[in-house]
């Protein structure tokens, strides 16, 4: 599948110089919902904060797609959201739950009948989502905003959810960075 961008990776030789370990489309591409689902480009993932650099340069191994980055670790992926759906306004708490659960996710959902959106979701971590093309409306329990190409949305573990209502996929890159709640979160 041409996704229309590389993932390159540097690491480092035996003798300690920067090399280039990958330079090719990220190989973990996972469409979520079906067809008209969204594709994830799953591009890199650490363990831990600070993450190790190692010579061999290589991602942790990591089965399925996961929404939330790991326990201390951090997360890097490119989302192509086709327009909604009738399909997705259908959703009732079960398919909410249903959804989320395919990124290992269930939990995360916050499904409410009657509420903002279906797909309403909160994970503990601090997400840096950058459209990279097309336009996506950001939906708060209570507020909402279209975001376009060029704009940064700084998430910081609030209820919210995606919602491209254009007539045109829209492309977003996000860097998650796991976090904990305070303040009674």
């Amino acid at each position: 599948m041409n996704n229309g961008f590389r993932r390159i990776v540097t690491g480092h030789d035996s003798d300690g110089n920067a090399r280039l370990a990958s330079n090719a489309p990220p190989v973990r591409i996972v469409q979520v919902g079906g067809a008209a689902g969204a594709t994830f480009y799953e591009v890199w993932h650490t363990l831990e904060t600070p993450a190790l650099i190692d010579r061999p340069s290589e991602e942790p191994m990591e089965s399925g797609l996961v929404l939330a980055p790991p326990t201390g670790g951090t997360r890097i992926r490119v989302i192509d959201f086709p327009p909604e759906g009738e399909e997705i306004q259908q959703l009732d708490e079960a398919g909410a739950r249903e959804a989320f659960g395919a990124m290992h996710g269930a939990a995360a959902s916050r499904f409410q009948p009657g509420g903002a959106h279906p797909l309403m979701h909160r994970t503990q971590s601090i997400d840096y989502g950058i459209v990279l093309d097309g336009e996506m409306t950001l939906v708060l329990e209570n507020e909402k905003t279209t975001i376009r190409t060029g704009d940064i949305v700084v998430q910081r573990g609030t209820n919210h959810a995606w919602s491209n209502r254009s007539d045109r996929r829209c492309r977003m890159a996000f860097v998650l960075i796991d976090g904990r709640f305070t303040d009674g979160l």
